[in-house]
């Protein structure tokens, strides 16, 4: 028993990283409830001719689901999902162009809110 131990010892020092060493995070994104409610809400404002295009994009510690009016223009909401502020400020928010956080929350769903139809009507 003793030489397994040794053995897998010595194969984690051959590969440079230590027993105890912390493990990294695993990456952040949105699982796939999370997805469907953000992509809901899309379908909803891509059928009003709103918003017509949409990127995600991922770091080390957030994901972000950005919103588009036309492809070429900057995003006009971006969607971040950042668990490390769950405890503090909630994970979830929707920040405008201009850089605005419009809501912040725990929850997703209720995050969302802020594009319910009510505030976002269109003006012809």
């Amino acid at each position: 028993m003793s030489e397994v131990v040794e053995l897998s010892n010595h194969l984690l020092s051959q590969s440079g990283r230590s027993i105890n060493a912390p493990k990294t995070p695993p990456p952040v994104f949105f699982n796939r409830k999370e997805l469907g409610q953000i992509l809901q809400v899309y379908g909803q404002m891509v059928a009003k001719s709103e918003w017509r295009d949409y990127a995600i994009g991922q770091t080390k510690t957030t994901c972000s689901f950005a919103i588009f009016h036309r492809t070429t223009d900057k995003p006009v909401y971006r969607i971040y999902k950042e668990p490390r502020l769950t405890n503090k400020q909630g994970a979830y928010s929707v920040i405008n162009h201009t850089g605005l956080t419009l809501k912040r929350g725990q929850e997703l769903e209720q995050v969302l809110k802020v594009f319910d139809k009510k505030r976002l009507q269109s003006v012809d």
